[in-house]
């Protein structure tokens, strides 16, 4: 017994030993990463953020269940430990991140339509958008106390029915058709409903017949009549085709655009150029400290009795918040500005004008006033791209690659060539899969245009502006305005020119949730660890980027009112039950099937038996023969023969309601499921369905939409 007695006790010295050694490693570790542990406070956030996204407010309670769970943990470690102050750090971060956007989602909360409404009301204009490129005129209006109407919906009106004094403020009567804030079309697709309950938008639609002005604008929306003036003056000063997008790069109002050089411009990887964001307020702010910086050193007096990097900054930054307001103030813009003040403050104080814990303030500042952008494409791209940005040159290779040295003009000029190609390429590999994930295709030569773009439109094309602005007040501004403009004409022709190469964009099927979580969560290792740990992180972006690659695509494709289906072979075709389908249903399939090909007529696809009013199809997959009943008319079929119909498939797709008799081997698609389930998206090897509204039941949203039908039900 004594024996065994101590060979126990012996074992569990050595068992305490070890973990007493294990902790002391962990330690270590975390003592040497010390100065990056706070970078981790805002991912925190965006973590308990991205839970309340996934899982809605009902599940608080798991998440706290979670967090408390990370405190107990933590405070078994050693009193003043750093993984104590870790494991409290990060449930601290989790928890507000989730009571950050549940708040932002309960102030915002609005009523929306239920249903399909044609009528009159009277609507006080809140924002107006010209999109000219569409021939369209967008109006925010508030309805007041219009009860059969949500507070807030959006109109669009066409150039005949617009009117000049059509501004913030004035009251308009108009008949109008409006709908319910849509769902995404399909899984994975665009979620306008989520978009318009942040904005607080209960309803879209497009006004009917004349519009009548009720009341003028008794206030006046300086900004936003500024904004419309600047913007059309900008397009009458510069060359014809050359004006819209000048306009875009000053008043950030894409709606002038043409459809083909706006879409050559986001296929080169150009796009980012005409949201005002980071660039544009680098720009501005740059331009005006410099400026400001030279104007003041003409006078020995002032340089010796005023700070001027503060004056300088000071005034940069009253420019940008200028800047910022005239645009109007959207988000990409409002987090461009504030990392533009953070970093004039560092320079007014001689400290590091661009470093992780910036940007981690920044990302903190947008997350606490703005949780809700956090899943969106702008928010991802634009903190991605300026942290790779900052990582990539703390790199030891690159510092020593990019350091000032002693040697010819030319081999500097090159080597400041190389630097711009080596950025773009960094930031391009870190942007592709954030690009596929939320639009399935991404440019491929984008850093290559970009290295040409970006410092034309820097230090050429909106200084230009900039002075012709100036000089008109002179009126000698028209030949700046005309060498913008060729600038302008430069970055089109390079649009047009890359986009058009082979494989100049790619396209990829929606791809799974935890490919992308893996390689977010990889680049965020490799990026706020300098032990290395980091690598490990390279390791989890290859694993995410390679299922990313492989990820399936769907073999059918349903949209949510059950009207479109589209068949999808293993090589990208694509079959269309309706020819008929409008550009953007026809788009939403070809993103989500990750394929480039010309739709296919249903008709001619192989294994098809199709009548006027449905068609039967075979598909062969990997194990068995798979058949698919789709009706494609609302002509009745008796319910006899549509019973014995759908007992001899497998799959049954109909924009109506079928009867109970209608039993298929597998899966009913009928409206009646199609109203809980929306789009649909079958891969049949696995057996698999893919909802578009499975990760959106707990969203208040889909809630209020649900409850807006059931009280239209109950009131018929």
């Amino acid at each position: 017994m004594e024996q065994k007695f101590g060979n126990f006790v012996a074992d569990g010295n050595v068992r305490y030993g070890a973990q007493r050694t294990l902790s002391a490693v962990l330690e270590n570790w975390l003592d040497r990463e010390r100065d990056q542990l706070p970078l981790w406070f805002p991912v925190g956030i965006g973590f308990g953020v991205a839970f309340w996204q996934f899982f809605g407010s009902s599940a608080w309670a798991g998440l706290a269940m979670s967090s408390a769970s990370l405190l107990f943990f933590g405070n078994l470690a050693p009193p003043y430990s750093r993984l104590r102050q870790l494991a409290r750090m990060a449930a601290m971060a989790i928890m507000l991140g989730f009571l950050l956007i549940a708040l932002r989602s309960t102030t915002v909360a609005q009523p929306v339509l239920g249903k399909i409404w044609v009528g009159e009301f009277y609507g006080r204009i809140e924002a107006v958008e010209n999109i000219s490129a569409r021939n369209v005129f967008r109006l925010r209006l508030a309805t007041g106390s219009n009860s059969d109407l949500p507070p807030f919906v959006r109109v669009n009106l066409s150039p005949e029915q617009y009117q000049d004094d059509f501004q913030p403020g004035a009251i308009i009567r108009l008949r109008a058709r409006l709908l319910p804030p849509a769902g995404p079309t399909l899984p994975g697709g665009y979620d306008f409903a989520r978009r318009a309950w942040f904005l607080q938008i209960g309803a879209t639609g497009t006004a009917l017949g004349e519009v009548q002005l009720h009341q003028k604008a008794d206030r006046g929306a300086w900004f936003a009549t500024q904004r419309a003036a600047l913007t059309q003056h900008i397009m009458a000063s510069m060359p014809q085709g050359s004006g819209a997008i000048g306009a875009a790069l000053v008043t950030g109002d894409q709606g002038h655009i043409d459809a083909a050089d706006a879409q050559a411009m986001r296929d080169s990887g150009l796009a980012h150029l005409l949201s005002i964001s980071g660039l544009h307020v680098t720009a501005v702010v740059g331009f005006i400290f410099i400026a400001v910086s030279r104007l003041l050193s003409l006078s020995p007096w002032l340089a010796l009795r005023i700070p001027i990097p503060v004056v300088a900054a000071a005034t940069a930054a009253l420019a940008a918040l200028a800047y910022t307001l005239l645009t109007g103030a959207e988000v990409p813009t409002v987090r461009s500005f504030i990392a533009a003040v953070l970093i004039l403050i560092a320079l007014a104080i001689g400290r590091d004008a661009l470093t992780l814990r910036l940007v981690a303030f920044g990302a903190l500042i947008v997350l606490i006033f703005w949780p809700d952008a956090r899943s969106g494409p702008s928010f991802q791209l634009s903190f991605a791209a300026v942290a790779t940005i900052v990582v990539m040159h703390d790199l030891p290779v690159v510092k020593r690659f990019t350091e000032r040295r002693d040697e010819s003009l030319l081999r500097k000029a090159a080597r400041a060539v190389g630097s711009l190609i080596l950025t773009g390429l960094a930031i391009e590999l870190v942007l592709t899969p954030i690009a596929l994930f939320h639009f399935h295709k991404a440019g491929l030569y984008g850093a290559l245009a970009n290295v040409v773009a970006i410092p034309m439109t820097t230090f050429m094309i909106m200084p230009l502006e900039a002075l012709a602005l100036i000089f008109d007040v002179l009126g000698l501004g028209q030949p700046l305005w005309w060498l913008a403009g060729q600038g302008i004409a430069a970055i089109l022709i390079l649009a047009h020119s890359v986009s058009s190469l082979p494989g100049a964009v790619t396209m990829m099927p929606a791809m799974p949730i935890w490919a992308f979580a893996a390689f977010v969560i990889g680049a965020l290792l490799f990026a706020l660890l300098t032990t290395a740990v980091r690598y490990c992180g390279v390791l989890l972006c290859a694993i995410g980027i390679i299922a990313m690659v492989m990820a399936p695509r769907p073999d059918i494709l349903v949209t949510g009112d059950g009207k479109h289906l589209a068949i999808v072979s293993a090589d990208g075709e694509v079959a269309l039950l309706r020819g008929r389908a409008g550009d953007f249903v026809r788009g939403m399939i070809f993103e989500k099937a990750g394929s480039f090909a010309k739709a296919t007529p249903i008709e001619d696809w192989p294994g098809v038996q199709c009548t006027l009013d449905n068609c039967v199809i075979t598909l062969m997959g990997a194990e068995r023969a798979w058949t698919l009943l789709a009706t494609r008319t609302r002509n009745p079929i008796p319910s006899m023969e549509m019973a014995a119909a759908c007992k001899r498939v497998d799959i049954v797709v109909s924009d109506r309601w079928l009867p109970q008799s209608c039993r298929p081997k597998w899966i009913k698609a009928d409206r009646r499921l199609l109203e809980q389930s929306g789009g649909l998206a079958f891969y049949l090897d696995d057996q698999r369905v893919v909802t578009a509204n499975e990760g959106n039941r707990n969203m208040p949203w889909v809630k209020a939409a649900q409850a807006a039908r059931a009280a239209e039900a109950s009131d018929q």
